[in-house]
């Protein structure tokens, strides 16, 4: 009788519908689901800002903040003349966890790529404004301006924060 009563309570748990995150396929979410995934979106970006805060205290190098909500290696960047749209920018990056586990053997690398014509990460496309040619970059980007919710179905499970090693050529 008591595993009677446990498989009917598993059955039972097993059919309570969990709340959508994501539209179905060709489909188009409620404003009540647009309002779940925007509430979910916000507290976990607020998660990973407060682990990203915590996990640079214990870093030897200085990061520092940038207005569109990600961390960089080098102080006052934004003071750096910012490339307009049409500028051509070569560059290559590393992405890494926040174990510094490399995850791609090799760099992603774009060469002669115009501002405003490529898709690219926002935290990435933003450093790239303010770096001078030869120079590099750490960037510490929470998910949201990584690969988000779905990451990039390959290496990159969804909702991962990201280090991404950066250089211009």
């Amino acid at each position: 009788m008591q595993k009677l009563i446990f498989i009917a309570s598993l059955f039972l748990i097993g059919c309570v519908q969990n709340q959508q995150v994501h539209p179905p396929v060709g489909g188009i979410l409620s404003e009540k689901d647009l309002n779940t995934s925007k509430n979910r979106a916000k507290n976990l970006n607020q998660v990973e800002r407060t682990q990203i805060k915590e996990w640079i205290i214990n870093q030897q190098q200085q990061y520092y903040p940038m207005s569109l909500n990600y961390w960089v290696n080098i102080e006052n960047l934004q003071q750096n003349r910012r490339k307009p749209d049409g500028e051509i920018i070569s560059y290559e990056y590393d992405i890494y966890d926040f174990d510094w586990v490399k995850l791609y053997a090799t760099p992603k690398k774009n060469v002669n790529v115009q501002f405003g014509r490529f898709e690219e990460l926002k935290a990435v496309e933003d450093v790239l404004r303010y770096l001078d040619k030869n120079q590099e970059a750490i960037v510490l980007v929470p998910s949201v301006l990584a690969f988000g919710t779905y990451g990039d179905n390959d290496k990159i499970p969804n909702d991962m924060p990201l280090i991404i090693k950066i250089k211009v050529l």
